[in-house]
């Protein structure tokens, strides 16, 4: 499997598996910083997910999804320190209706993937953060992460009940809000901790609040060259907020599977 450079501009083909590994984003943080990135595919009409009439859920459409972008995906949680991601995450695992358990994956396919982490001197796994004002988190899904810290962000005067039984189950419950978690006290929390390197992969509500807070450092977007059309959808960014410049770092034509890598730095933010 192989991509063509684009930008910067060249004759070059690269293969895909190791594409995003050189990124090297766990050492892109100065000391005593953290490395923020998310990472999304669309399909050419900036439709990231659609929802199913019958269950109501809204998940990415089968008709983007693909295992070439997903390599990716896996190489870019490969490089987290820990992932951020949301409540509702965790209600689709519930239903079992979630991309995945959260990388990197345990496949052989994934097996290189492992080692080079274990090269790095990073973990086994990525921690997860989850940012939730709801606590709506079911307990039997966050139970099957337990080989990893995982921490929950929430509002100040959480339900005290819910809060205990997450932490019950081996969560970390941080009250670290008011009326929503702002970006720099995720940021100043992931600090204090001592990531270095964090990967977002959650809606577009916790993409707005990274953005707008101005922490994100790099966004990874897979466009996938097929028209969805549909009412009901959901896009990388949604609601008010000032408009932010990017900086196209790299693009990949992926031919064999109808699709554009790009990696675009948020300026203002980059390290």
């Amino acid at each position: 499997m192989s991509v063509q450079c684009l930008f910067p501009v060249s004759n070059n083909i690269k293969p895909l598996q190791g594409l995003y590994l050189d990124c090297c984003l766990h050492q892109q943080a100065a000391a005593g910083d953290v490395f923020i990135y998310s990472n999304y595919i669309a399909s050419l009409d900036g439709r990231i997910s659609l929802r199913d009439k019958q269950t109501g859920e809204s998940s990415v459409p089968a008709s983007i999804a693909n295992k070439r972008d997903w390599r990716l995906y896996q190489e870019l949680a490969a490089q987290a320190d820990v992932m951020i991601t949301s409540a509702r995450y965790f209600r689709q695992l519930d239903k079992g209706c979630a991309q995945d358990l959260l990388p990197v994956g345990q496949e052989p396919d994934y097996a290189d993937l492992a080692a080079w982490r274990a090269e790095q001197g990073l973990k086994p796994q990525p921690d997860v953060v989850i940012v939730s004002a709801s606590l709506d988190i079911p307990l039997n899904a966050v139970k099957s992460l337990m080989n990893r810290r995982v921490w929950v962000l929430t509002l100040q005067g959480a339900d005290p009940v819910r809060c205990e039984q997450l932490e019950d189950c081996g969560v970390r419950v941080v009250q670290a809000g008011v009326e929503q978690v702002q970006a720099q006290a995720l940021k100043t929390f992931l600090i204090e901790h001592d990531y270095r390197s964090a990967y977002m992969i959650a809606g577009p509500a916790i993409h707005h609040t990274l953005l707008a807070g101005g922490v994100l450092n790099r966004l990874f977007l897979t466009t996938h060259l097929s028209l969805l059309g549909q009412n009901d959808f959901h896009t990388i960014l949604q609601g008010e907020m000032a408009p932010i410049i990017t900086e196209l770092r790299t693009l990949y034509l992926d031919s064999d599977g109808g699709q554009i890598f790009g990696q675009y730095g948020i300026k203002g933010s980059e390290i």
